[in-house]
């Protein structure tokens, strides 16, 4: 399986973990948040970015997930009502919190907050199987003008 990551250039050259908190990490777990597909990577980006934020000079990354690699699934049915609610997010934080410090696997599979029937896959760095999650390069990104005029 391939996903995506879109994210500014200068951070294109290989999978990266901030440790910057955020739906499904608490500060300092050091987790990649990659989307199932290009239009994915491109909406999560539009709602984390201001459209001045969008103006920069952004890369797809391309990264490969091999089919074998056991994938841990949060099925958006289990979550509680408003799972998506910025309120929610130390309930959504501690599940990601807790499968990292698990290693239950280095991928987790997760609803997208911007479309749920979609999915996001949150790749743990510090899990023994990351080592076989491939970085394929990166493309040229550039957000529509009618997005960055928003």
């Amino acid at each position: 399986m391939i996903v995506y990551r879109i994210t500014l250039a200068a951070y294109a050259d290989g999978l990266f973990a901030s440790g910057n908190p955020a739906r499904w990490n608490s500060k300092d777990i050091k987790v990649i948040y990659t989307a199932g597909s290009r239009a994915l990577a491109c909406l999560e980006n539009v709602v984390h970015r201001s459209s001045r934020g969008l103006q920069g000079n952004f890369r797809t990354l391309l990264i490969e997930i091999p089919d074998h690699l056991k994938i841990t699934v949060i099925d958006r049915k289990a979550l509680p009502l408003h799972w998506y609610n910025f309120a929610s997010m130390p309930y959504t934080q501690n599940l990601g919190d807790e499968w990292v410090k698990d290693g239950t696997s280095a991928i987790l599979q997760v609803p997208s907050v911007i479309i749920p029937e979609e999915q996001n896959y949150i790749l743990n760095p510090a899990h023994k199987d990351f080592s076989k999650i491939k970085y394929l390069g990166n493309e040229p990104f550039e957000f529509d003008s009618r997005i960055k005029e928003k």
